[in-house]
């Protein structure tokens, strides 16, 4: 179904500036190198589970590592590589709805982004879904809480993205665009909070309105991609793909409305303040009150400070009594 040559297109002459890399990515070369080895992604996905929790298993009765500046750095990198490929992939995008000779249905069903400096962050996305994985990595050697949406998250995307490089899935364009844009916030994020920054509670949740919306756009457009087939018009994504992407994309959607009452609207949630008995050491008040997070990516500094202020308001309070 993977075509090489698609028209109209974003071509090199409507970009002012190309990188090296971006001119040489050869589609061809790249699109059969996924044809032939995007079952890969479930291998992956299995070692990945069975060394996470292999790990988790390893770490039980060790002392958590802290790991705060390799945190920093590979949330840095993520954050730096996903604003690079949204601001890359944002002019193709655009032009591919707005532009007078296009149209949403052209969008979602022409993959034309899969050529050129779009072709190559489109590749690059595909690959990142496995380093990705190391995050979790991080979160068995900190032994932070491993919830099944993260996890679950990792694996599906990853097998996923690999299925749909292959055939050229044209809806692919958004939900590449979405994840870019997403990530480049969260990962953004996520390095400030491994600095020990502390970031205001509406910030983390803007981040998770932001999965949700991304979920809710992937089943819409799954949808209108759905509507066109059944209709006999030719859309380049396939049924089996077709099928996985609803199962993947409403399956996060609940995941993630879930995620988001429990931990910003549920009573007694992660921040709600917790008042911390005087008495309980700081190794006890953290194993009890561990801070939930899709990517658990805070800092043991963070956590030692939020101990700290909460002790220093126990005792303010006392003293006022």
């Amino acid at each position: 179904m993977a075509q090489y040559d698609y028209w109209p297109r974003y071509g090199l002459d409507n970009y002012s500036m190309i990188l090296p890399f971006e001119k040489s990515f050869n589609p061809r070369e790249s699109t059969e190198f996924m044809q032939r080895n995007w079952q890969h992604s479930i291998t992956a996905s299995v070692i990945y589970v069975a060394v996470i929790f292999g790990g988790k298993k390893f770490m039980e009765n060790r002392k958590p590592f802290a790991l705060d500046t390799p945190l920093f750095l590979w949330n840095s990198a993520l954050a730096i590589f996903s604003i690079l490929g949204f601001v890359r992939m944002t002019p193709e995008w655009v032009w591919s709805w707005a532009a007078p000779e296009n149209s949403f249905k052209y969008s979602i069903c022409t993959a034309s982004f899969a050529q050129g400096v779009t072709g190559f962050w489109t590749e690059q996305f595909a690959l990142s879904k496995v380093f990705e994985l190391i995050d979790t990595v991080f979160i068995v050697l900190r032994k932070r809480p491993l919830i099944f949406l993260h996890w679950y998250h990792h694996v599906t995307v990853t097998i996923y993205t690999w299925h749909a490089y292959k055939d050229h899935t044209a809806s692919g364009r958004w939900f590449i665009w979405m994840n870019y844009g997403v990530h480049a916030v969260m990962y953004s994020y996520y390095a400030l909070r491994a600095r020990g920054i502390r970031l205001p509670k509406p910030l983390a949740m803007v981040i998770t309105i932001l999965q949700i919306a991304q979920m809710v756009m992937g089943v819409l457009i799954g949808g209108f991609v759905y509507r066109l087939k059944s209709a006999g018009e030719a859309c380049q994504q396939t049924w089996e793909n077709l099928f996985l992407c609803f199962g993947i994309y409403f399956s996060f959607f609940l995941l993630f409305c879930n995620f988001f009452y429990h931990a910003y609207v549920k009573k007694n949630n992660r921040y709600v303040k917790e008042k911390k008995k005087i008495d309980e050491p700081i190794e006890q008040f953290i194993k009890n009150h561990p801070k939930e997070d899709i990517n658990a990516n805070i800092s043991s500094e963070d956590i030692n400070q939020s101990v700290t202020t909460r002790s220093a308001a126990r005792r303010k309070v006392q003293k006022a009594d």
